[in-house]
């Protein structure tokens, strides 16, 4: 299937000045067939070398014992009975078995530096940090993180723009073009791909899922990978977790994230969780589920918003979970509202909000909502190149109180307001009002500061 990742794969082969590449990223987002089938096979074809740090007990094990990037070379070079050069790509799958690995990816940069090495695996940040407490706690010694020796690549799942490419790449190139020439889309044409969206808000990014919507076209059938991802997800927190207690409130915050937004404040609330519970009490476990890119963390900003965007100490905080699809398949609600003629009244506004923070944090932006007096609120913040774009997600048309209350206390570019509509712009409010089918497209525009000036459309 088609990733847009590959495109960042190409510029750091391309670069001269590339450096080691680790891959980050949750578990089952297509890391390992992004980097081997697709990657690998079509640009160092018969010259790659794949290692699954998992099963090959040998390689583990050496590369555990030495951070030398000559010996490891050697090593692997003579069990795999191959030559390496500087036209050979390395691949080390699953390193959070092999955290070594990560260390050695300093001296490849300092010593072999024409060899194209790409290190990727699920959990990888959380055992990096496990290793370097531990070491910290016994030895005095710190995990020894490559700092300025590494490039790095996040694997999210698929964002909407990917889906499409991949179920209907007519519409996409469609309704990219139309993106980019700032127009409206014919009306049939626009309940069409509105009709796609919500199809994705019930499969989701998971690409094992969305392979098996395309192949079947059923939509129960994907609904049952997306159970078993999420009870692996589950299951997976024991091998990392630090304590039983990590584990189960762990577990508990992500098993909870539709409750918890649910909710009029939407906030996180651990008294939802366990009676008398404090925050602090879950900070460890939400750590523990940002670093493993399992939940996305947006921080409330209030009145007046000053640059760069930070989240204060002391921040009330919102939590999304990383996939849509399985926030859907948390929340119950049955399949047929995403398809049905109902769907308006059936669906929440929060299923709408969790898919476009994931598209933001897809294309690198950190998220930020704003939260003024009495009940105005926009659900996101975003600064592009300097500049402040407020965006209002309405699940129906919706009001712009909030909007003006946000400009009583603030100056912005112009304000997004994401929403069924189709595309326009409204000169007086400075509004420009983007449908849901659109926002993988503006999120990758606000991540690279490339805005358009609204007197060009």
């Amino acid at each position: 299937m088609k990733r847009n990742a590959l495109e960042q794969l190409l510029k750091w082969k391309d670069n001269i000045k590339r450096k080691p590449l680790i891959v980050w990223g949750a578990r089952q987002t297509g890391k390992t067939y992004l980097i081997k089938d697709i990657f690998a096979e079509q640009y160092y074809p018969n010259n790659y070398i794949y290692i699954d740090c998992k099963i090959e007990d040998g390689v583990r094990q050496f590369c555990s014992e030495t951070a030398n990037a000559a010996k490891i070379i050697e090593y692997i070079s003579l069990a795999k009975g191959r030559k390496i050069t500087e036209d050979t790509l390395l691949i080390f799958d699953e390193v959070q078995e092999c955290p070594n690995i990560v260390s050695a990816m300093k001296y490849f940069c300092q010593d072999f530096r024409q060899i194209p090495v790409i290190a990727t695996g699920s959990m990888l940040r959380v055992k990096i940090q496990r290793e370097s407490r531990k070491r910290g706690a016994q030895t005095a010694e710190k995990f020894l993180f490559p700092v300025g020796k590494i490039n790095q690549i996040t694997i999210y799942p698929m964002t909407f723009d990917e889906f499409l490419q991949n179920s209907n790449p007519v519409l996409y190139e469609m309704l990219k073009k139309a993106y980019a020439e700032s127009k409206p889309i014919d009306m049939n044409i626009h309940e069409l791909a509105m009709e796609q969206v919500y199809r994705y808000l019930l499969v989701g990014g998971m690409p094992e899922a969305v392979e098996t919507y395309i192949d079947s076209g059923d939509l129960i059938e994907s609904r049952e990978i997306l159970k078993v991802l999420y009870d692996n997800y589950l299951a997976d927190m024991e091998l990392y977790q630090v304590s039983q207690e990590a584990l189960l409130r762990s577990r508990t915050i992500f098993s909870n994230i539709y409750r918890e937004l649910n909710r009029e404040t939407k906030n996180f609330s651990p008294g939802l969780l366990e009676e008398k519970s404090k925050t602090r009490d879950y900070a460890t476990a939400i750590e523990w589920l940002t670093l493993a890119h399992i939940i996305n963390q947006s921080f409330q900003l209030k009145e007046s918003v000053s640059m760069p965007l930070m989240q204060n100490e002391d921040s009330m905080f919102r939590l999304f979970l990383g996939d849509i699809g399985m926030f859907s398949y948390q929340s119950g609600i049955n399949s047929a509202s995403f398809i049905s003629s109902e769907r308006e009244n059936t669906l929440s506004g929060i299923f709408f909000e969790n898919f476009v923070a994931n598209e933001l944090v897809a294309s690198g932006q950190k998220l930020f909502y704003w939260k003024g007096k009495s009940s105005s609120e926009l659900e996101f913040i975003v600064e592009s190149n300097n500049r402040l774009y407020p965006i209002d997600v309405k699940k129906g048309r919706g009001t712009l109180n909030s909007l003006e209350k946000f400009s009583n206390h603030n100056s912005f570019e112009y304000a997004v307001k994401i929403s069924k509509n189709n595309y326009g712009y409204n000169t007086e409010q400075k509004l420009l009002t983007i449908p849901f089918y659109f926002v993988s497209f503006i999120a990758s525009d606000l991540a690279n500061g490339c805005m358009k000036e609204k007197e060009q459309l």
